[in-house]
């Protein structure tokens, strides 16, 4: 959706021109006088007042007192053929976001509209940010807006205070880890230890023993008593990653410890009591392995209590720019490189590759980037091959619709173009405002490209 503009100026002419000039960026309420304009402002969810200082018999100034005092006032801008510093300065002091005389500058108008929109999407953004820093931090690192990863964010925010054992599944490079740290640090337990297992790194003899302890003796080169990561993490949380690549024998351990709350070293018979919130992550399908008769079925379920579904970087397209852009500043501050913005073309490339990966993959991509460019941008040719198709088989595009989008190796601009706005028009529902912030350019330079392009 555009965002919402209200014009109040008591002259019709002045009312329509605006609007007409307004109308491909915002969705456009117009009023003669404060009554008319306070019946929209409280009835239409106005994000943008624009009103003329002085409306017939009403005053302008009193509009912005009445607008200021709403629950979730607009972003106000005053304009006025009476311009003075001590209006100026009024206006301001009373909420108005700034001023502008007239006879106006339409392009002005404009820039200034949206400059304000940016600056109150930043104080939301930072107040939110804020809120995480306040737990933690821990919930900074998943990047997006996405409903995919909204939902995600949530599923942490509601079992994070609890017992549960959570199971995290998806793809290689989604996030598991950053997931299991989130709700480790916004549980009761962040100041205990979280311990960290990749139980696919081990084998099967190692693993128990890593995961239980043994006692001096228990097996050849066991040459002192060792303690288990069980132990190790008694009052905070364990993460067992990779948890589909444990045997069964270990498996059984494994749901004993979780069904009994105690652990027995390996070579001895003495329960050991441990208060220890689980957390298991996998990128194999355990519900199949458990039909497979891979993975018991019991212990599935003493896992699965809560599960948080990680979704592919593929399924969530919308994010990769906001991801991009926060690793392009990591990765120049860690490189002591100036922060370089990307090409449009790059950004193309960004959205219509398909990232099997994900965002560990994109990672590396926007780290070779850093690290390549030596231009004022990071453009095309600075991405890696994989990204920029030029290795022998490229992935094939997104196709988030039944749209059939170019997945050929040999794109030419033209063609990348085009895949990436239909990609972008498709995510956003066709809506041409979002598209256009999602590609990084302006809508009006995405209604010429459609037009261009023959969309």
């Amino acid at each position: 959706m555009f965002p919402t503009l209200l014009i109040v100026d008591d002259e019709r002419a002045t009312r329509e021109g605006l609007r007409s000039a307004m109308e491909d960026d915002f969705e456009v309420y117009t009023a003669a006088n404060n009554s008319e304009a306070l019946t929209i402002l409280k009835t239409e969810g106005i994000q943008l007042l624009l009103t003329d200082l002085r409306l017939g018999g009403d005053s302008g100034m009193d509009l912005i007192d009445t607008a200021s005092k709403l629950s979730e006032p607009p972003i106000i801008l005053m304009m006025t053929a009476y311009g003075s510093v001590d209006t100026a300065v009024e206006a301001m002091r009373r909420g108005a976001f700034h001023f502008v005389t007239k006879p106006l500058n339409i392009d002005e108008v404009e820039m200034l509209l949206k400059r304000a929109l940016r600056s109150r999407t930043l104080e939301t953004e930072n107040l939110q940010l804020t809120k995480q820093v306040k737990k933690g931090g821990s919930l900074s690192r998943l990047i997006g807006k996405s409903p995919e990863i909204k939902r995600v964010t949530d599923l942490i925010e509601q079992v994070a205070p609890t017992r549960a054992t959570v199971l995290i599944e998806g793809e290689s490079g989604t996030g598991k880890e950053i997931v299991a740290n989130a709700v480790h640090h916004l549980s009761g337990r962040p100041a205990s230890k979280l311990v960290v297992v990749n139980c696919a790194a081990l084998s099967s003899q190692l693993l128990e023993s890593e995961l239980f302890g043994h006692e001096k003796g228990s097996f050849t080169g066991a040459s002192q008593r060792r303690i288990g990561r069980f132990e190790q993490a008694d009052g905070g949380t364990l993460f067992l990653d990779e948890i589909g690549e444990i045997d069964q024998t270990t498996q059984v351990k494994l749901l004993r410890a979780l069904s009994e709350r105690s652990i027995e070293r390996v070579g001895s018979n003495s329960p050991i009591k441990v208060d220890v919130r689980l957390i298991a992550a996998t990128n194999r399908h355990l519900r199949q392995m458990v039909d497979e008769g891979k993975f018991r079925e019991d212990l599935y379920f003493r896992l699965n209590v809560v599960s948080i579904q990680m979704p592919t970087l593929r399924e969530r397209p919308e994010d990769i720019v906001l991801m991009a852009n926060a690793f392009l500043k990591e990765f120049a501050e860690e490189n002591q490189r100036p922060v370089k913005p990307l090409s449009n073309e790059a950004l193309h490339l960004l959205i219509s590759y398909s990232w099997p990966g994900n965002v560990r993959e994109l990672r590396t991509a926007i780290e070779h980037g850093v690290v390549m460019s030596n231009d004022t941008e990071i453009s095309a040719n600075h991405l890696p091959a994989f990204v920029s198709g030029n290795e022998s088989k490229p992935q094939e595009a997104i196709q988030p619709t039944k749209n059939t989008l170019p997945t050929t190796a040999d794109f030419n601009l033209h063609a990348l173009e085009s895949n990436a706005i239909r990609s972008a028009l498709a995510q956003t529902g066709d809506n041409r405002t979002q598209a256009a912030e999602l590609l990084g350019i302006s809508r009006r330079t995405l209604q010429r490209k459609i037009k261009e392009l023959g969309l």
